[in-house]
């Protein structure tokens, strides 16, 4: 079983009530993974006629599957290997529907790296419009790269900047913009054990100001009548329903 952190729990139980328990349950069960078929490559239905393991719809995106739970590792498989399909929980394929990306747009993704959701985009773009996928850190920008390379993206550009540099440097440009923010991970306690140990009340105060001045930086690149995707693998409020408040409400002061 997890050991969760005490404050974490406090706050869950907190916030959920009589549905704390279940929820606490839920780290008692395995993962579920799975995958997006990449349509640079080839149809979903190509696919699944080839797929080496059997696939359940995820809900998420028609092209998003889950992965049988006795599915064997899949990250050295030729098809992946090839860019026909990209190692993806349904949970981080949401921000790809949400975006409504169209063929022709011009889509920022902020904080890119490693790539999934800046290839889900690109699929969604079908080589029209642009996708510039940007990653502050160098080393996670070059496996951006691969990711893209790998999965067949002609159209995407990857930069390496910092958010407020970037966007300051195209503003009002894009008709999407995507930021993927570095978060305190609680979504993630399952998956990486290092979201688990580095937790703690600070680093969710920390990751609540980075967000907070990326967001700010993004809206400055947004477009008018364009679409803003916030979005996190966490559960702390500073960093979601308060995190997206305070950005309205700065918006609205400058829009006044």
């Amino acid at each position: 079983m997890i050991e969760l952190p005490q404050a974490f729990m406090q706050r869950m139980q907190q916030r959920l009530g009589p549905e704390a328990p279940a929820f606490f349950a839920c780290y008692d069960q395995p993962p579920r993974r799975g995958l997006r078929v990449n349509p640079l490559r080839l149809s979903v239905a190509d696919f699944l006629r080839i797929s080496p393991v059997a696939l359940e719809p995820g809900g998420i995106l028609p092209e998003g599957f889950l992965l049988p739970p006795d599915a064997p590792p899949l990250g050295n498989h030729p098809y992946h290997l090839a860019g026909m399909f990209y190692l993806q929980e349904p949970s981080a394929m949401a921000p790809i529907g949400a975006l409504e990306v169209e063929p022709g747009l011009r889509v920022l993704d902020l904080c890119a790296a490693p790539g999934g959701k800046s290839g889900g985009i690109a699929a969604r773009l079908a080589g029209q419009g642009l996708l510039v996928a940007n990653e502050v850190v160098p080393g996670r920008a070059k496996t951006l790269r691969f990711t893209l390379e790998r999965l067949g993206v002609a159209n995407g550009v990857v930069t390496c900047a910092r958010p407020d540099v970037l966007c300051e440097a195209l503003p009002g440009y894009f008709h999407r913009v995507l930021v993927d923010a570095p978060c305190s991970g609680e979504g993630m306690f399952r998956k990486e054990p290092a979201a688990l140990a580095q937790h703690c009340e600070a680093l969710v105060k920390q990751c609540a100001e980075l967000g907070a001045d990326i967001l700010d930086s993004a809206a400055a690149a947004l477009a008018p009548g364009g679409e803003l995707v916030y979005s996190t693998c966490t559960f702390a409020p500073e960093e979601d329903e308060g995190q997206v408040a305070a950005f309205l409400q700065r918006e609205l002061r400058v829009a006044l």
